[in-house]
């Protein structure tokens, strides 16, 4: 990163000492946004937004395990900031590179301590540091986020009330008031509306030490973190391991560390929230100096239908005939890859290095190897992680592209160093990651470059045996302002059996989607996805060849990316552009919507085809019901576009060639 001094002259227009108060103000290159840290009578943080307060004095530090509480400011009779500013290449990210500048300034604390504080025109983020020798054992972390009087919030709070920690980070956004939510743990990400704009409580350069969880306490959101491990234990069912036991502190670490980056992303516009990269831009750069090996690309995938294929000549399920179909369709459609997921190894027995019987599987990397389609294999976390070299080489010798790995289903330390290390081998043998059963990413796709998905959302498996209740429309058009400025999502889309309100039901193996076809479409667009799933059966699929190929057809990494309308929980339409084609996806929740897109930002006196996938006539009684057609349009045109309930639409813009 480029530290770039400026002149004093400069400096004094961003940073400023209150010293009867013994505040110290740092801004954003802008000015606008302000960073207010106090020393009295112990740390805290303010935030404003043109000197309009958007999160109050709000007390932060740490506390070690023999009662030291860290947050004592030493502050200096001179204190230099640092400008920064840096071009971030940003491969598989939701563009291909995008300019970082912030506003830095270091403190020391007492104990060897220290805390850096970044403010940027989108945020302010800070993390605490140590410089000395010695073992710290953290015993807690104090971050009590204070944001005023009856604030709504977005919460996605845990789904296990017997441990909070232990669950899949998976669960709709509840809609309300800090004073009014539920005293339970939420996980990351919480937005809060501050009405001037909307903050959104984020991690990034989670190393050695345990993810944040929020619980709402009056109008403040007060952090928690998972305590250390101490004992686990093993479930008989996929020889999975869990948190017996915990300790009464959080983490450990031994020497020179640095902590987690706490992020507040400032929006004031809805629509600059999907686009927001402070994780990314505060993660760790990459470790690897070579990625071209890295594919992104589209998947085959088994589980979600169920293995349910019809009108073939044999019996459908997990073996080796079934999968030859997958890679015939896959190959068919230029997708790269297919996946096997759970029970090509018998997973109860955690017999990762032997296939089941019906499965050849060095005959089925072979015939993708013929047809040019890769194979990625479902694998738990700690069974990879107890013979992780040996698997990794074996597997990479054979043939395979990458794993699928599942069920963390935590965020300690000890999870987080256990990812950590799965990230490297599996970059050392050339294998990509899918991380499945996963809390909300924190900037280590940017570090190890071959993570290519996350879940940690709420995504297509929930309707198999879902109700109707978690309106997945609404969902669908709200976690992309919340959830995807931390990262890539694996939400699995595809669906080929699609509800309206009135007629959608859950079924496990012939699963349907809330909302239409088109809806289901825009998916690909609309969702950060470099590794995304064709989550239907391959004959459902070749019923509808128009379809098909023009999904398959839509790239899953792009060059740039912009939302151009959008309101949390109602709709949103986003802009892609790659290789200079341009791609607009939108969606809608249960409401039905007419959408107005201005195309003046093609480039001038260029003819182009528009290509527009939208729901059709009748879509509000029978949700697949949709519609291709074609127009020739230019940077002066208009398009303009109904979204039945639960509707969406795709449209692809490629210049006309004569």
């Amino acid at each position: 990163m480029n530290r770039i001094p400026k002149p004093l002259t400069l400096l004094l227009l961003f940073f400023c000492i209150q010293s009867a108060a013994q505040d110290i103000c740092l801004s954003s290159p802008n000015g606008r946004l302000k960073a207010i840290i106090s020393s009295t009578p112990s740390l805290s943080l303010q935030i404003t937004l043109d000197d309009q307060t958007l999160m109050d004095k709000s007390p932060i530090g740490l506390i070690l395990n023999n009662g030291t509480e860290i947050g004592q400011l030493r502050v200096p009779k001179s204190v230099r900031p640092t400008t920064l500013s840096e071009e971030i290449i940003s491969p598989f990210h939701r563009q291909k590179s995008f300019r970082s500048q912030a506003n830095e300034l270091r403190l020391r604390l007492n104990n060897d301590f220290g805390i850096t504080f970044r403010v940027y025109d989108e945020g302010v983020a800070y993390r605490f540091h140590y410089q000395g020798k010695k073992e710290n054992v953290i015993k807690n972390e104090i971050a009590k986020y204070r944001f005023g009087n009856k604030r709504k919030a977005w919460l996605a709070y845990s789904t296990s009330h017997g441990d909070p920690f232990a669950m899949g980070f998976q669960n709709i956004y509840h809609e309300t008031t800090l004073d009014t939510a539920r005293r339970q743990l939420a996980f990351l990400p919480a937005t809060v509306d501050c009405g001037k704009a909307k903050v959104t409580i984020l991690e990034s350069a989670l190393h050695h030490y345990p993810g944040m969880f929020v619980k709402a306490d009056g109008d403040n959101l007060v952090a928690v973190f998972p305590p250390y491990p101490k004992t686990m234990a093993r479930h008989d069912w996929r020889n999975m391991t869990y948190v017996a036991e915990r300790h009464d502190f959080i983490a450990k670490n031994k020497g020179s560390h640095q902590f987690p980056w706490r992020i507040f992303a400032v929006s004031e516009a809805d629509t600059d929230m999907p686009t927001n990269n402070l994780v990314y831009a505060l993660a760790e750069p990459s470790r690897l100096k070579n990625t071209d090996w890295i594919k992104p690309g589209k998947v085959a995938w088994d589980w979600w239908n169920d293995w349910n294929l019809k009108g073939v000549d044999f019996k459908a399920g997990i073996n080796t005939e079934t999968y030859k179909y997958y890679i015939d369709f896959a190959a068919k459609h230029h997708l790269e890859y297919i996946i096997l997921d759970e029970g090509w190894y018998d997973s109860n027995r955690g017999d990762i290095m032997h296939p089941i019987a019906d499965v050849d599987l060095s005959e089925l990397i072979e015939y993708g190897r013929q047809k040019g389609v890769g194979i990625v294999l479902w694998a738990v976390f700690n069974v990879m992680d107890e013979n992780l070299e040996t698997i990794c080489r074996h597997y990479a010798n054979m043939g395979i592209k990458g794993f699928k790995v599942d069920f963390l289903d935590r965020n300690d330390q000890t999870a987080n160093e256990m990812v950590e290390r799965l990230a490297d081998c599996a970059a050392r043998n050339q294998l990509l990651l899918d991380f499945h059963g996963f809390y909300t990413p924190a900037g280590l796709n940017r570090t190890y470059p071959n993570i290519l998905n996350y879940e940690g959302v709420f995504g297509m498996e929930e309707v198999k045996w879902g109700k109707l209740k978690n309106d997945h429309p609404r969902y669908d058009v709200t976690f992309p302002f919340i959830r995807m400025m931390a990262g890539q999502v694996d939400f699995t889309p595809g669906a080929m059996r699609n509800g309206s309100r009135r007629d959608w039901l859950a079924s496990y193996s012939k699963p349907m989607s809330q909302g239409t076809r088109a809806h289901q479409a825009a998916t690909y667009i609309v969702y950060d996805s470099p590794f995304t799933m064709l989550a239907d059966t391959p004959t459902s699929y070749e019923a509808e060849p128009d379809y098909t190929a023009f999904i398959a057809a839509l790239p899953t990494v792009f060059d740039e990316t912009e939302v151009l309308q959008g309101k949390i929980g109602d709709f949103i339409v986003t802009l892609r552009e790659k290789d200079h084609l341009y791609y607009i996806g939108g969606m809608t929740n249960w409401d039905e919507r007419d959408i107005t897109i201005d195309l003046s930002f093609l480039p001038k006196n260029i003819q182009f085809t528009a290509t527009i996938l939208s729901d059709g006539i009748n879509a509000n009684k029978n949700a697949e019901d949709y519609k291709l057609n074609r127009h020739t349009v230019n940077s002066s045109s208009t398009l303009n576009l109904h979204l039945a309930s639960g509707g969406g639409f795709v449209v692809t813009l490629e210049p006309v060639t004569r």
